[in-house]
């Protein structure tokens, strides 16, 4: 019925999701529960009445009439347009570094003549029934828990709709819509950019963005960016860390007066600077087919924002940069849109885990001239890809085991300003050292391990069953002791041990 109405994808999907809608306020009997992202299941209705109960008892002591405290409803409704106006910072640079447009090869000429996308009612049906119903409605108002209950019934209406969406290579405007909810990075936030924007977006579109990362992922070369370790398959920080080491001390074992430089680079909101244009250009060379180029480029432009703080959502802003974090198919484009910052030298490596890079600079007999050169590489890179350097929180580390004279290495400069040169850094949860050391890493360890103890004690207070005590030591004790264990735990000490 909704597919003879009209050809026009937004027409057709705006139907559709307008009549779920109607059906479900209709039909559903709604009940709105507070919940909160720690609330234990064992938190029925009358411990929740008891916690009330207490709250309006203490909040009987609080009611000072400070004049102060009316301030707050307000400074949410000027955040939320803050951080809107905040996140969309990078348009107007976006917009002029996009003026350059990358060339199609060969390759991707042949490879639209033999790659074609389909989706199957079967396939849809499969996304729909696997979706979280804990996780919250987008925009769209259509929540998991309706999908999976009634994916036999939508999931023909929808594989129509993804159809039609990649044949016109246009993505419902519905589905585009996204709210973004900020999500502190720090205790006490000080600054806009303590705050991690988070999408909430449409569920039904996550669905979709599953099928097409699928089939994006199996086009794709296997030696594609070998060293970006996010995202992959039986790849994980390990790995990255693991292979960070190896290349130090195997450059160290060969005890010619060698030393190893690492910059650990730091990007300033790296999701939110991919520039389509240029992400469809290097999609292309990679053999993507044209319409599936020219869809996620339709998927990241002209995306409606608005930002919701507490009860006060900011007004809309449109924007045709980056990849929202939260959507599916973010991790997998932006590790697609830095495939090409590879090492241009034998002496030099670039590991990538995501947006956590590191710049390994192999020196011998002092020659640090391919590592600066290859810094003076990755400036011209991001300055070409609109990714932004924090120098500020890029540090540079020195492994050096000579013994025999006094080194003064070259100091290190981006965009003219000085990179810090730490004694230990926080690489991926691991502490790296100068002297590749791992006391200060185990340390840190014991510690955090330590502060959580007191917490199982007061469970075990508690006469709450042995499985519940295990299980919230497996997740909040043994995994912070064993966390990336095979890249330190074999090179420590007994001491540490």
């Amino acid at each position: 019925m909704f597919r003879r109405s009209s050809d026009d994808v937004n027409m057709f999907t705006e139907a559709v999701v307008g009549f779920i809608g109607k059906l479900t306020d209709d039909t559903v009997q709604k009940t709105t529960i507070r919940t909160f992202p720690n609330q234990k299941p064992w938190v029925d209705k009358t411990i929740r009445d008891a916690l009330r109960y207490r709250s309006a008892a203490y909040n009987t002591g609080l009611a000072t009439g400070d004049m102060d405290e009316y301030k707050i409803v307000n400074a949410d409704a000027s955040l939320a347009d803050e951080l809107n106006t905040f996140y969309a910072r990078f348009e107007a640079a976006a917009n002029h570094a996009s003026g350059a447009s990358g060339t199609t090869s060969v390759h991707a000429e042949r490879a639209r003549e033999v790659n074609t996308f389909t989706i199957s009612e079967h396939d849809v049906r499969r996304a729909f029934k696997r979706v979280n119903t804990r996780k919250a409605a987008g925009p769209d108002g259509i929540t998991g828990r309706v999908l999976k209950a009634c994916a036999d019934q939508l999931a023909p209406v929808f594989t129509e709709i993804f159809k039609l969406s990649l044949e016109q290579s246009v993505v419902p405007s519905c589905f585009k819509q996204s709210t973004i909810v900020p999500v502190p990075k720090k205790p006490q936030p000080a600054c806009l950019n303590d705050y991690r924007p988070v999408a909430l977006t449409s569920v039904v579109m996550k669905c979709f963005e599953r099928l097409v990362r699928d089939f994006t992922t199996a086009s794709l070369p296997v030696t594609l960016d070998p060293l970006q370790f996010a995202y992959r398959q039986n790849r994980s920080t390990e790995d990255a860390i693991a292979h960070l080491l190896h290349t130090t001390n195997s450059h160290l074992d060969q005890r010619n007066g060698n030393y190893t430089k690492m910059l650990f680079v730091d990007y300033s909101s790296a999701f939110n600077t991919i520039i389509p244009s240029t992400l469809t250009s290097k999609l292309e060379v990679l053999g993507l087919s044209l319409p599936l180029c020219q869809w996620i480029s339709n998927f990241l432009t002209d995306r409606p924002q608005a930002v919701r703080v507490g009860k006060h959502t900011s007004s809309t802003l449109t924007l045709s940069t980056g990849a929202p974090q939260g959507c599916v198919l973010s991790p997998l484009l932006y590790s697609l849109y830095t495939h090409d910052c590879v090492a241009t030298s034998n002496s030099t490596t670039i590991i990538k885990f995501a947006d956590d890079t590191v710049v390994v600079g192999l020196i011998s007999n002092n020659d640090e001239t391919a590592y600066l050169q290859e810094v003076k590489n990755l400036e011209r890179w991001c300055q070409e890809n609109n990714l932004l350097l924090n120098v500020s929180k890029t540090k540079e580390l020195i492994v050096d085991f000579s013994t025999k004279q006094e080194r003064s290495y070259q100091p290190l400069n981006i965009y003219g300003t000085p990179v810090e040169r730490v004694d230990s850094f926080r690489y991926l949860g691991v502490h790296i050292t100068q002297d590749l050391s791992w006391s200060c890493h185990i340390n840190t360890l014991v510690k955090k391990a330590r502060q959580r103890l007191y917490h199982l004690r007061r469970l075990r207070d508690f006469k709450l069953p042995s499985q519940v005590v295990k299980t919230f030591y497996t997740c909040t004790i043994e995994s912070v002791l064993t966390g990336s264990i095979t890249s330190w735990f074999g090179n420590s000490t007994m001491q540490d041990r």
